[in-house]
């Protein structure tokens, strides 16, 4: 509908372009098509003749009445108004939202999606948990905004790439290995000799447990067997790396999330590509020599200081892999990056930001783009819950999944925006009642699907056809309501996509159940007469239809009975 009314915008500009109200030459201006907050300001409104007015040396309102008269007619308009200081602002016919039924059934599965990506590539990176112990909620946030993300881009016309970063180089795998041997040699976080920074929850002992019975570890197309010695600690590392890299795969697997690619940090090392990273903005003119270290002449790239890439000790500060590895992700086809972290990583934007600008690549300011999620609180019988006996120090993500269920999991933490804090009430998930949303969600679309069952009970046969013929029987207010809603979908997911922020669908679904459930019970569907009957099931087959393709983009499955 945007894009219909955006095309008659455009002709009734040209139009006045014809008539000299504008210069001939004049270009069309970046104007917005949006709905009001309100109905009872139209539809639809524009700021076109705010925008032209300068152009045309009028004032906006005047504009904005030739710009109404030179508009050509259409079937989906009603009446078009001037508001305030020159807005217009459309009333839709019936008929406008009538059709929309008929593209959602049209369209089916792909109701929604756009074309707007054009098949570029965009690779979006999330979790990138060190493989060092079980995944936390912290962890699960990252994973749902992520692979969200993910599948709203793909909606919106993008070639999507997941990826998934593995920090498997220093000092914090160093401290697992040495938790694993001291478990192999039969310590425990209680006795003398156990590692100062070693981890200390009991999935460590099984680990080691595993590594001194030899088991077999696959994961990713890699093959790693328990050694049994307890004193070959490069054996142990690889081995305790490889067993909770599987660990995480399938709590991964288990929430519905998957990667198209795993880079392992220790590769960039393995390679040479930090070197030749630093060799780079060495010869780039951007760096400089001081107190034994070479530094990022970050400062002139907006940072707010210039920035240590190698220290005194020849080793190098934590930033620089990673814009070695984001320099493989621009070198790898990906014109657009996004990456998923938590907020705690939001010093080290700028100074990665800046390495790529100083690498005088061609990169674009901006790359990667970062979304950042805050902390989840999670709840049960209102008191917080901090710990897990198997990680020892937080609760997992398998945990909230095994109380809370899957789909109650990926809803909860992708439903607020991702700067915003969470809590995350097990005992909310767990409820099968309207004060639950993804339950309150679903059931909308398992009740259309027991509306289908209870006509073929009753021995109507519904015929879509027929429904879609008899479209105009749907107008009464209820319905002009429910497809009002129904509109909205395919905008949603566009901006959701644009935004980078998923929640937005999850809201919708809400909205959308809402006038759903609320149609439902002032509106009898089954009744005798066949063509409003058949009109009244299509539209709530095309609600089905958005319902269920809003919650596979938030990874949620849509239930025909509950």
């Amino acid at each position: 509908m945007k894009a219909s009314l955006r095309a008659l915008i455009a002709q009734g500009i040209d139009a006045l372009r014809q008539a000299g109200t504008l210069p001939a030459d004049a270009a069309t201006p970046d104007f917005v098509v949006e709905r009001p907050k309100t109905r009872e300001h139209g539809d639809f409104a524009t700021n076109a003749a705010m925008l032209l007015a300068k152009t045309a040396r009028s004032n906006p309102r005047a504009i904005a009445t030739a710009l109404v008269a030179a508009l050509p007619a259409s079937d989906d308009v009603a009446r078009v108004e001037i508001a305030g200081p020159g807005f217009i602002n459309f009333h839709l016919t019936a008929a406008a939202y009538q059709r929309e039924v008929a593209t959602a059934l049209r369209q089916g599965a792909a109701y929604g999606s756009n074309h707007s990506g054009a098949g570029r590539m965009v690779g979006v990176e999330y979790v990138s948990a060190n493989p060092t112990g079980p995944l936390h909620v912290g962890h699960g946030r990252a994973g749902a905004i992520g692979d969200c993300i993910a599948r709203v881009l793909a909606a919106n016309g993008w070639n999507t790439r997941r990826e998934f970063y593995y920090n498997d180089a220093g000092v914090q795998i160093d401290n697992l290995a040495r938790s694993t041997q001291a478990r192999a040699k039969g310590l425990t976080p209680d006795s003398e000799g156990w590692p100062e920074d070693g981890y200390r929850g009991d999935y460590i002992a099984d680990v080691a447990q595993a590594y001194l019975d030899g088991d077999t570890v696959e994961f990713e197309n890699h093959v790693v067997v328990g050694g049994k010695d307890p004193d070959d600690l490069d054996a142990i590392r690889q081995f305790a790396v490889a067993y909770l890299r599987r660990e995480q795969n399938l709590d991964l697997a288990a929430f519905g999330v998957s990667f198209d690619v795993y880079f392992l940090e220790s590769s960039l090392y393995a390679d040479h590509k930090v070197e030749e990273t630093v060799n780079k903005l060495v010869a780039s003119g951007h760096t400089y020599e001081e107190g034994g270290a070479l530094w990022l002449k970050s400062t002139d790239f907006g940072d707010d200081k210039d920035r240590v890439m190698r220290k005194s000790d020849g080793t190098y500060t934590y930033f620089v892999p990673d814009v070695a590895y984001h320099l493989s992700k621009w070198q790898r086809g990906y014109g657009r990056a996004i990456t998923e972290l938590g907020a705690d990583h939001h010093g080290s934007l700028a100074r990665v930001r800046a390495g790529l600008q100083a690498l005088n690549e061609g990169i674009p300011a901006g790359y990667p783009e970062y979304v950042l999620h805050q902390m989840v609180t999670v709840m049960r019988g209102g008191e917080e819950v901090k710990l897990s006996k198997r990680a020892g120090s937080y609760f997992t993500l398998r945990d909230l999944i095994e109380e809370a269920g899957r789909d109650a999991t990926r809803w909860f933490l992708i439903a607020r925006k991702p700067d915003s804090q969470l809590t995350f009430d097990i005992d909310l998930a767990r409820q099968q009642s309207n004060d639950n949303p993804v339950f309150y969600v679903q059931y909308a679309h398992a009740r259309v699907c027991s509306l289908h069952r209870q006509a073929a009970e009753k021995g109507y046969a519904y015929d879509q056809a027929n429904g879609l013929a008899h479209l105009a029987r749907l107008d009464d207010e209820l319905s002009l309501a429910l497809m009002v809603e129904l509109s909205r979908y395919p905008e949603v997911v566009e901006n959701a996509g644009e935004s980078l922020e998923p929640h937005a669908i999850a809201q919708y679904l809400r909205e959308l159940a809402y006038a759903f459930h609320t149609w439902y019970a002032g509106t009898p569907v089954l009744i005798e007469d066949a063509d409003a009957r058949d009109a009244r099931l299509a539209l709530a087959s095309a609600v089905r239809l958005a319902l269920a393709n809003g919650m596979d983009l938030l990874g949620v499955s849509a239930p025909e009975k509950m």
